[in-house]
């Protein structure tokens, strides 16, 4: 009996002390975001989604690139998706933006129904985007992309600095030791029961510095989800490195909850930020 009692104290401590360390850290990442423009998506006024859309194949210099376009006027703008999916974790998004821009959605190299080279990375699919927007004829498009999706916005801007009106990046990080320890324990665990090469350039890519962000020239908006998969400091650094560029930290968010898995909010969160300044980016 002793025992059982014992065990219960100690059993209910240590819940105590869990308890008490979550709402700790809940509170010290409350108030490190709340200093990096700490944002609520407001939902309730959305237009009506558009149900419409045509697909096709581009041919690229490497890659059979599948896409879908929604939306026959306005700017356009690029979708981009994260590592392993396609582009129907960006569809619901895509389909209340083509009420104010012409969506290109695609899938990258090695995904989705586009082709697969074998080879991939952040520099290859950087040059597969730009090598679509000169197929489509995209003049300054704009771009948005999540988690890897993100990590292409920043490497275009930087490898075509020419080639954007601008873009958002979504919980993008600029390099695997950025990301918190659990994130790349569980891929390299699921990497050695399935060898993946998507897997291993999460565990190896990418590298990003100062003097390559530093290249950027078009307005940049750099978003993470208050309780992402990489370090808030990261975000802020890919922020203080491109003189362009705005940040904001979702309330409440993680990785994903906001972009992929909300589309509405990943509408607003668009919306918001390119039309600021519209014609004065798209002139200059």
């Amino acid at each position: 009996m002793k025992k059982g009692k014992i065990f219960l104290k100690i059993t209910g401590c240590i819940a105590l002390s869990a308890i008490v360390s979550l709402g700790v850290w809940q509170l010290y990442v409350r108030q490190q975001s709340e200093k990096y423009n700490l944002i609520t998506l407001e939902t309730s006024k959305l237009p009506e989604p558009v149900s419409e859309f045509e697909e096709g194949f581009a041919e690229l210099s490497e890659v059979k690139m599948h896409y879908r376009i929604y939306g026959k006027e306005g700017h356009p703008l690029v979708l981009v998706h994260g590592n392993g999916g396609s582009f129907d974790s960006l569809d619901e998004a895509a389909t209340y933006l083509a009420n104010d821009y012409k969506v290109y959605l695609i899938e990258s190299r090695c995904h989705g129904q586009s082709s697969d080279p074998s080879e991939i990375s952040y520099d290859l699919m950087a040059k597969d985007i730009k090598e679509f927007c000169d197929k489509m004829n995209l003049e300054k498009p704009y771009l948005m992309g999540h988690s890897d999706g993100g990590i292409n916005a920043l490497t275009v801007a930087y490898t075509y600095p020419d080639l954007l009106g601008g873009f958002i990046s979504c919980g993008a990080n600029t390099t695997p030791e950025t990301f918190k320890p659990y994130f790349p324990l569980g891929v390299w665990v699921l990497n050695k029961f399935k060898p993946d090469k998507l897997n291993d350039m999460m565990l190896t890519l990418p590298q990003m510095n100062n003097d390559l962000l530093s290249k950027i020239k078009c307005p940049a908006y750099i978003v993470a989800g208050e309780y992402d998969i990489m370090w808030l400091s990261d975000s802020v650094f890919i922020h203080k490195c491109i003189p362009s560029s705005e940040i904001a930290i979702i309330k409440g968010a993680n990785h994903s909850s906001y972009i992929s898995q909300d589309g509405k909010q990943a509408y607003v969160l668009a919306k918001n930020f390119f039309e600021k300044d519209q014609i004065i980016w798209i002139e200059n």
